[in-house]
């Protein structure tokens, strides 16, 4: 066998592999033995470039490069389903069908109702070709490099499989495992948590990079498959034929020829769903035969043939153990109820956030209360009520918020119009002092992907670093181990920690922690000042002049910037290396200097955010609404009717995105 030869065996092989482990979840080799494959298939990829294949297993772990979504019209409209929230909507729906076809025999595909982000999948001559979102129903976004990483999902299809062209849908969706996995990750850095595995997936299967996507562990379940030269007239058939295609069709999939069997079905998924590794929020009922769907048709929102059941916000009753209290590193301090196990929507819940001292008061919790507890759509458990009539008279204590912090014992303070508390220690408070270096580790602030929150964790504990400026004085001596058998894992948190000091300016003032100061008012702030020295001296006045700082994020600046200790850590920073000013690189030209340009609608060239970008780049600045002192508006197509009013009653011009492209190539 030659090398060309070994290259296709080992894609066959590798795809075979990726179905047996993602779609069959019956694995026949070790995870050793397909890394080696795929270890073996990248080096004579790499020796072999006119071997080049973009649907090759190994583009399966995605680029860092920037994807940009194309829209893209769907051949047929994805219509939305009708949502039902009962037995009688269901009889309705059924009689409905009954009547729509005059009395004839028909039978009703149930299905999963799958929580997940909706996609059409394009197949021609066995291979993928494109991949798009279901957007508006008509049109959605292309996002094929991302979904091309998804392991569930076949990017070439086995031989006995037609070369018509074809389209399966379907639902991309996150496993409670890999959702778990990815909130953990993100409470770690103190990052916001994803509400529910549905948001998790739509923002992964959105992001700019497919390497990022290839890492959430995304899956796929398939459930229409639409190709006149590939389908029959039995939808369950269909979908049968698909999973023998290699699609991953839910198994679950049933045929009922009566009213009760639907019945049957729905009420046996409302209590088995909890132990399904993927979050379900309803049943589909579909009529089984193409030829009746079409008769049936379709209103302009959604099908006739079809509808969904939703099922009610699941709930479960437990008792309230104890009330602990966290510090993040902004110093909040969140209550936190730690409950009697019960099991809920698929997962074991023990623990659910009280939020703030205001929450606690309105449920009146008194420890050892039996506690109601949903996830309703949200993920994230909240205690919802209390059983009262439960409630015992030798019940221990009431639940009271505690006055002084659990880490260092500083006097907490709740700032006007707030409901948190936080512990004013920002410079002592070891929770404090670790989440942020966390902080400023993370992918958004100066991503430094060697380490992770453990590592710090491990370093901060051990004497190594106190804040982060200690991150730039670490050697890799300090770090390998006495036996140095970690020298290799060593280097790479160093060469991490180096590459760190190109971050942008914008970047680095994110990375700061400062109180109110985010990612966009980051690059605000960077793009208006130019560099550190200059923001540092700046006076509240100025401060308030610049679009989208208010008096609280200005007064936060100014009171960061007075403490000597955060002036000495710039210093420490700078000497070190890290950017402190914006690079000529990052200023393009002046071409917009002293603009200010509202963004509106949706572009085909960049994204809303590549535009905000260019614009900073040539010194302009974007701002969010239009007056008098707009200098104009980039707008793409649906651009908002108030917005368009707006500037035409001000006189405010209206540039298109290629005069806008077009102006800056002129520079």
């Amino acid at each position: 066998m030659n090398e060309k030869e070994r290259v296709l065996f080992l894609r066959k092989e590798l795809e075979r592999h990726n179905y047996n482990y993602y779609v069959k979840n019956r694995p026949v080799i070790s995870d050793r033995d397909f890394d080696e494959m795929m270890s073996e298939l990248i080096g004579l990829e790499a020796r072999h470039p006119e071997l080049e294949d973009d649907l090759s297993p190994s583009k399966r772990v995605g680029s860092d490069l920037s994807i940009e979504f194309k829209q893209v019209e769907h051949a047929a409209p994805m219509l939305s389903l009708g949502n039902t929230y009962s037995r009688e909507e269901v009889a309705a729906f059924y009689h409905r069908i009954e009547e729509g076809l005059g009395g004839e025999p028909f039978r009703i595909c149930c299905e999963l109702k799958f929580d997940g982000l909706g996609i059409s999948l394009i197949y021609e001559k066995k291979r993928l070709l494109r991949a798009v979102t279901r957007g508006d129903g008509v049109r959605g976004d292309d996002v094929t490099e991302n979904v091309k990483t998804i392991r569930s999902i076949p990017l070439c299809l086995d031989e006995s499989v037609p070369d018509d062209r074809f389209e399966i849908r379907g639902e991309i969706l996150m496993p409670w495992i890999s959702f778990e996995r990815l909130n953990r990750e993100r409470e770690a850095r103190e990052e916001p948590l994803f509400a529910n595995p549905r948001n998790a997936a739509s923002g992964t299967l959105k992001s700019k990079s497919s390497a990022v996507v290839a890492g959430r562990g995304l899956d796929a379940y398939l459930y229409y498959m639409l190709g006149e030269r590939v389908t029959g007239d039995s939808h369950f058939e269909n979908m049968q034929k698909a999973s023998e295609w290699g699609f991953k069709v839910s198994g679950e999939m049933k045929r009922a020829d009566t009213l009760e069997g639907v019945f049957a079905f729905i009420d046996y998924w409302d209590l088995q769903r909890k132990n399904l590794p993927v979050a379900t929020d309803g049943i589909v009922l579909k009529v089984d035969s193409i030829i009746q769907q079409r008769r049936l048709g379709s209103t302009a929102k959604s099908p006739r043939w079809a509808i969904a059941y939703k099922f009610p916000a699941e709930r479960a009753c437990t008792e309230l153990q104890s009330v602990t209290f966290q510090v993040g590193r902004t110093g909040a301090v969140t209550p936190v109820a730690n409950m009697k196990p019960v099991q809920l929507s698929g997962t074991v819940v023990k623990r659910a956030s009280l939020h703030n001292e205001d929450i606690i008061r309105q449920l009146d919790l008194h420890i050892g209360d039996m506690v109601y507890v949903e996830k309703a759509g949200e993920i994230i458990p909240q205690i919802v009520g209390v059983n009262r009539e439960s409630r015992s008279e030798t019940l221990r204590e009431a639940v009271t918020f505690i006055s002084r912090c659990p880490e260092c014992g500083e006097k907490l303070v709740r700032y006007e119009g707030e409901a948190a508390h936080y512990c004013p220690n920002d410079m002592g408070c070891p929770p404090q002092k670790k989440g942020k270096i966390v902080h400023f580790i993370s992918r958004e602030a100066m991503n430094i992907e060697s380490l992770g929150p453990e590592t710090v964790e491990d370093y901060f504990d051990r004497g190594l670093i106190h804040d982060v400026a200690d991150l730039y004085q670490l050697k890799i001596t300090d770090i390998c181990g006495a036996d140095r058998t970690r020298e290799k894992s060593a280097r790479k948190i160093i060469d991490g920690i180096e590459r760190s000091k190109q971050a942008g300016f914008d970047r680095v003032l994110f990375a700061l922690g400062i109180r109110f100061v985010g990612k966009v008012v980051a690059r605000t702030l960077a793009t208006y000042f130019r560099d550190v020295e200059t923001l540092g001296k700046a006076s509240l006045e100025e401060l308030l002049s610049v679009d989208g700082v208010g008096a609280v994020i200005a007064q936060s600046l100014r009171g960061w910037f007075e403490k000597k200790t955060n002036r000495d850590l710039l210093e420490r920073l700078k000497a070190s290396g890290v950017r402190m000013n914006l690079s000529e690189e990052e200023k393009v030209s002046d071409r917009l200097a002293g603009k200010s340009i509202v963004i509106s609608g949706t572009f085909t060239r960049h994204s809303r955010e590549d535009y905000k970008e260019i614009i900073e780049k040539h010194s302009g600045k974007s701002v969010s609404g239009i007056s008098g002192k707009t200098s104009f508006v980039l707008a793409g197509e649906n651009m908002g009717p108030s917005k368009l009013e707006k500037a035409r009653k001000l006189g405010v011009p209206i540039i298109s995105e290629s005069d806008f492209l077009h102006l800056l190539e002129e520079e």
